[in-house]
């Protein structure tokens, strides 16, 4: 099982714990400890290590949601979290906490790829075209990759829609191997 699933597992269990109350305060204490994560070294060896003690990396954890304002249930599942030795996956459980609030507020990802810079009017543009298709609220996250030479790769969800120069030159190539 990779750690993205084991992640939404844990995510899942986290969110149907809380109530409606609790879920914004949950949402920051994660965001929280994620950033602190990426930008603090020190943290994210206390966590990952293991010449750190469950009580140690416990403290720690219990600390930040002191300073949130985190509710009790947040505590308990760290420490289930540190005593299964899961605390270097808590990027995808809060990744994957925040995609079960959306979901459940009604708002879908949607991750668009393009060749080169997209203009903000030309996000606009899309937003709304992509929003009225899928008759939702949309979160979209524009990336850019210059490998796929033109066009776009729209990602909604586990569905790939590829419109680009990249996309359809794979695809002429998988037809003549055919024959």
């Amino acid at each position: 099982m990779n750690k993205s699933s084991v992640g939404r597992r844990y995510a899942t269990a986290l969110f149907n714990l809380l109530d409606d109350k609790s879920v914004d305060v949950v949402c920051d204490c994660l965001n929280t400890i994620t950033q602190s994560l990426h930008t603090s070294l020190p943290f994210k060896q206390a966590i990952a290590s293991p010449v750190f003690t469950f009580e140690e990396k416990k403290a720690i954890l219990d600390d930040i949601s002191d300073r949130t304002g985190a509710p009790p249930v947040l505590k308990l599942f760290f420490a289930q979290l540190l005593q299964k030795n899961r605390g270097n996956i808590l990027p995808e459980i809060s990744e994957s906490f925040l995609d079960l609030v959306d979901e459940k507020k009604g708002l879908q990802h949607v991750c668009i790829i393009s060749a080169k810079e997209m203009s903000s009017a030309d996000q606009e543009q899309l937003q709304t075209d992509i929003t009225t298709k899928l008759q939702q609220s949309v979160k979209l996250k524009f990336e850019t990759n210059s490998s796929l030479i033109a066009g776009l790769q729209i990602r909604i969800g586990s569905h790939v829609f590829d419109n680009t120069v990249r996309g359809k030159l794979a695809n002429m190539r998988t037809r003549l191997a055919k024959g």
